[in-house]
């Protein structure tokens, strides 16, 4: 039976909701192109209809991952009306953002990944990196654009090691204590 154009890009949008999730709470190779077709409720074998490769995949859901970052960045940015600096790295370094890779962080989930992946992986990601830190340089006060800039790359830096490090600790109270250093340094009142 044919889908319609309509239901097979809905189709499509599942497959790169699920992977984006999938690959964050797992990595790239640990999930497989038939786990997250089932994860989406379709066929492994309709995965070809839909992209050419795994790697399309990662790439898309790469893409669409950082997207939502961006998203989910501006319009923070926009509420916050000059306390956007402060509300964009404290947001960041919650606790349940934490504990929730899936949902979470592209940057603190996959990052290592992403640099041992193809151009087009990494060509996404750096389009959203350069988007999220564009947004975060706006937040920051005063300074030259330059300036601003870099203190959004350092602060970027800083807040997605806190998160990768808090995460990767197999003690709960370490963890918690990794996360508190982070939001002295770069959490903002």
């Amino acid at each position: 039976m044919r889908v319609s154009r309509e239901q097979a890009a809905r189709n499509r949008e599942r497959i790169i909701d699920v992977a984006s999730r999938e690959f964050r709470e797992k990595g790239f190779d640990g999930i497989g192109v038939a786990d997250v077709m089932k994860s989406a409720g379709l066929t492994h074998g309709g995965f070809y209809g839909h992209f050419s490769s795994k790697d399309d995949l990662i790439a898309e859901a790469c893409a669409a991952s950082m997207d939502r970052s961006v998203e989910k960045w501006s319009k923070l940015a926009e509420t916050s009306p000059g306390a956007a600096f402060a509300a964009l790295t404290n947001s960041y370094l919650q606790k349940a953002h934490r504990d929730d890779a899936a949902t979470g962080c592209t940057m603190a989930a996959l990052a290592p990944d992403i640099a041992r992946q193809s151009g087009a992986v990494r060509k996404r990601f750096t389009q959203g990196m350069r988007a999220l830190r564009d947004i975060l340089a706006k937040a920051i006060p005063g300074q030259s654009e330059a300036a601003r800039r870099e203190k959004a790359l350092a602060t970027m830096a800083g807040l997605v090691g806190t998160l990768v490090l808090s995460r990767a600790v197999d003690d709960p109270e370490f963890a918690d204590e990794i996360l508190r250093a982070g939001q002295t340094v770069f959490g903002e009142k």
